[in-house]
């Protein structure tokens, strides 16, 4: 296998890791000059070294913009460097995260309290109960009239639903709060990518444009020469 050695570390690396230096953009390459002061644009460098200094370059683009890196900086900066798609991977990491007993619980309950179904359900209960005890039974039933077994029930329901709703609505405010954090970082990302891609743009364009002069640099100096050679034909023509 054919290697190259890097101006960087001056370590061998196979040659189809090989990047020229003057192919970087100027804001990376200056990073890489404040640890390397010696090397320069006509220098090669490595795939890896260069994905190194990349993501040293946005994680310091990263402190400056928000301060100190918390997990949600963190995991954008490792999906940065690795080139990975991060919604898929908050996505499966949130499938992995198992729902304890009540959890889920306490999600049906307030599924169903929530419902329809439970309002005409219970509405029906109601209504059979108070028939029963003050028609059928004649209020000498095991219920009679004002009702107080039947208050007592609901008291009994109304005292175990409401702490089991908030279980599930603390549940839905963390989901709230873990899907803003996954919005968050898919942004961040987003914004950044975006950015290099313009750094990206803007070097391509520059380099195109240094070689678009240097080719016509060229072509004049070749101009130049053929119009010499010409005059100096003329001259001997007319010498002759």
């Amino acid at each position: 296998m054919k290697t190259f050695l890097s101006d960087l570390s001056k370590k061998p690396f196979p040659v189809s890791q090989k990047v020229a230096a003057s192919s970087i953009r100027q804001s990376l390459l200056g990073l890489i000059q404040q640890d390397h002061p010696a090397f320069s644009e006509d220098d090669y460098l490595a795939q890896s070294e260069l994905k190194k200094y990349r993501k040293k370059l946005i994680s310091q683009y990263l402190t400056q913009q928000v301060g100190e890196l918390t997990t949600p900086e963190k995991t954008v900066l490792a999906a940065l460097s690795s080139k990975t798609t991060l919604a898929d991977k908050l996505e499966e990491e949130t499938d992995e995260v198992p729902l304890t007993l009540g959890q889920r619980v306490a999600d049906k309950v307030a599924t169903f309290g929530g419902s329809w179904t439970f309002i005409l359900s219970f509405g029906a209960f109601l209504v059979v109960w108070i028939l029963t005890n003050v028609f059928y039974l004649a209020n000498q039933g095991f219920d009679p009239y004002p009702f107080i077994l039947l208050n007592l029930i609901l008291s009994c329901i109304a005292a175990l639903q409401a702490p089991i709703i908030m279980m599930s609505q603390n549940r839905q405010e963390e989901k709230d709060r873990e899907r803003a954090e996954k919005d968050y970082m898919i942004n961040l990302k987003a914004e950044m990518e975006i950015r290099i891609l313009h750094e990206k743009i803007d070097h391509l364009i520059l380099h195109q444009q240094q070689e678009l002069l240097e080719n016509q640099k060229k072509q004049m100096k070749i101009l130049h020469t053929l119009l010499h050679k010409f005059d100096l034909r003329d001259k001997q023509y007319i010498f002759h």
